[in-house]
């Protein structure tokens, strides 16, 4: 039973990373996890994506390139003003300028550094580095 997809996502991509595999199926997919995907590949962590429709919310394939090297979601899902992202960088990311937090906003999703180039606030969603 799938409670949050988007974590069942990120987990499955975490575990093939570990693995060394080349390539990750996923399903089902939405538009919404398509998009976090999207900006995952646009941050080359992620390399080309194919999706293949089935009856069933379809079947996405993902090349890997083994640049990731942990990636999950934040939970809960902590609202975050434009002045406190260095807080969360702390808690979720390594070092300072390694890797990058997904934030949902007003604007469409984006990263953290774009949402603080845009001065917008929006909720936490993915950490990967």
């Amino acid at each position: 039973m799938l409670n949050d997809p988007l974590a069942n996502v990120m987990e499955n991509i975490a575990q093939k990373e570990n693995q060394g595999k080349k390539e990750c199926i996923l399903h089902p997919c939405s538009k919404f996890i398509l998009n976090v995907l999207k900006l995952l590949q646009k941050n080359h962590y992620l390399g080309d994506q194919e999706l293949v429709l089935d009856k069933r919310g379809g079947v996405l394939k993902i090349n890997l390139l083994g640049r990731i090297n942990k990636c999950g979601v934040v939970k809960p899902r902590f609202s975050v003003k434009v002045n406190n992202f260095e807080k969360f960088e702390k808690r979720y990311l390594p070092a300072k300028d390694m890797g990058i937090l997904v934030v949902s906003t007003s604007k469409g999703l984006m990263t953290q550094e774009e949402a603080k180039k845009q001065n917008i606030g929006g909720k936490l969603l993915v950490y990967c580095y």
